[in-house]
């Protein structure tokens, strides 16, 4: 796994056209509340979206300076700080910490389990479970999913966070959750920031030497997922450290 620099946005003087109007000097009809309020809020762009969250008067020029900055792609905005955000011209730290509280509250909604904890019952359950949570995450993270007998969900403890290699993670540490919780079994998963998920041989060595240690403790390790960008890829499936 190679090491992974958090993404490193850059605030210029943007050359892109965007709308100049305030957005009290716009039509009713055309405000991005009223826009929401009448074509409902799955019509409107997400700069309009961005624009109702900050309702400032300048909100659609704020919008469009963002989806700029971030290349258009929606899911590097939970990557911006606070402090990026009060860089632009307009935002303060009201207005950032409601774009912030508007994005993380989108992750909980999708993460939120209405019921009993999910069944694993393939690769792809593992990897929908928490692709969403980790998409944005700018370093490796570790992450084991526990299961009881019926590989229900009891538990995703994070146990590492870094550049994983098999003379820096310690076993120890990955199976204590599984030990402490009962669990009968383990899905490992990590993902890899640059969006590629292919695995490396430290992937495959890793996974190996765990695979080894779950079969000494009698907690065997089921798959080892890693996490691209909307993709995924199951180790047990390309028999990779899996004996």
């Amino acid at each position: 796994m190679m090491n992974q620099r958090p993404l490193n946005f850059t605030f210029l003087q943007t050359t892109v056209s965007t709308p100049s109007r305030l957005i009290r000097e716009m039509p009713l009809s055309e405000q991005p509340l009223q826009r929401l309020y009448r074509a409902g809020v799955d019509r409107i762009s997400p700069a309009e979206l961005i624009a109702a969250v900050l309702q400032t008067k300048n909100g659609l020029e704020l919008a469009h300076q963002l989806l700029h900055l971030v290349e258009g792609k929606l899911h590097r905005l939970p990557q911006l700080t606070r402090s990026q955000l009060m860089q632009l011209h307009g935002v303060g730290q009201a207005q950032a910490a409601r774009l912030q509280a508007a994005l993380e509250l989108g992750r909980r909604v999708l993460q939120a389990d209405p019921g009993e904890q999910p069944s694993i019952q393939s690769p792809a359950d593992a990897a929908n479970l928490l692709m969403y949570e980790m998409l944005n995450l700018t370093q490796e993270h570790l992450r084991v999913i526990l299961l009881n007998t019926r590989n229900r969900v009891i538990g995703i403890p994070t146990v590492y966070i870094g550049s994983l290699n098999t003379s820096v993670v310690r076993l120890a540490e990955v199976f204590k959750p599984a030990i402490v919780n009962n669990a009968a079994a383990v899905i490992v998963v990590h993902n890899h920031p640059s969006g590629e998920c292919s695995p490396s041989p430290e992937d495959v060595s890793v996974t190996r030497h765990l695979v080894q240690t779950g079969e000494m403790l009698s907690i065997p390790v089921l798959d080892h997922i890693i996490l691209g960008r909307h993709r995924f890829v199951s180790l047990k499936e390309r028999q990779l450290g899996f004996s």
